[in-house]
């Protein structure tokens, strides 16, 4: 399956002329499969007959975060949960407030909630930092399953992730409660916009590099 490489797309022209190893051909029962959970649970096929209808009415127009706002209000959405990276709490607040102002009950939760050190998951001290002045900070790892375990006892109608950390995020996805969705992902190095990597001349640069660097050891 090379989706990512494949020039034919009869999944969007609806031709049965399939490549090779086209999963519309290979893995027809999987997909067989999928087509009717849609019809089988109720909540899904809401979810996503609107995720169809906010893409369409706002293509190329809408920002995201409006978008997390339409498609909750179609949800019927009343509680929002925000799970966030303590180093965008800046952005968590205006993203709450903006939240708040569309009309939902926004409960935030940073991602260091429950203060637990590194070294109880087994976290090396070589990954924890140290300032110049000798204070010790970043001792205290993020907490992903609080912050879906909180937001669960709230009892959240749907959850927004901004800035989770790489595999923080799949936790918290995997422990929530409530359908999860996106409105920016960790990216420190690209302003959080991790495509900024592949479409920028210095982020090709970069990744080619780091590629042929991998490639040498």
């Amino acid at each position: 399956m090379r989706c990512a490489y494949c020039k034919v797309l009869a999944c969007v022209s609806g031709s049965k002329n399939f490549p090779k190893n086209c999963p519309m051909s290979n893995f027809a029962d999987v997909l067989e499969r999928a087509r009717n959970e849609y019809q089988r649970d109720e909540k899904v096929k809401k979810i996503a007959s609107i995720a169809g209808i906010v893409e369409a009415s706002g293509y190329i127009e809408w920002p995201r975060l409006r978008e997390i706002i339409e498609f909750a209000r179609l949800i019927d959405a009343r509680k929002i949960g925000l799970a966030f990276c303590i180093g965008l709490r800046d952005e968590a607040a205006v993203v709450s407030q903006i939240l708040e102002r569309a009309g939902f009950e926004v409960y935030s939760v940073n991602c260091k909630v429950g203060s637990i050190p590194k070294e109880e998951l087994g976290i090396p001290k070589d990954y924890q930092w140290v300032s110049k002045t000798g204070y010790v900070i970043g001792f205290v790892t993020c907490n992903p399953i609080g912050q879906a375990m909180l937001l669960n006892a709230y009892g959240t109608d749907l959850n927004v992730m901004l800035g989770l950390c790489v595999g923080h995020d799949t936790l918290f996805i995997k422990f929530s409660e409530a359908p999860v969705t996106v409105l920016a992902a960790k990216d420190r190095a690209f302003g959080h916009s991790p495509l900024l990597a592949i479409y920028t001349y210095y982020g090709k640069k970069y990744l080619e590099k780091y590629l042929e660097e991998k490639r040498e050891r």
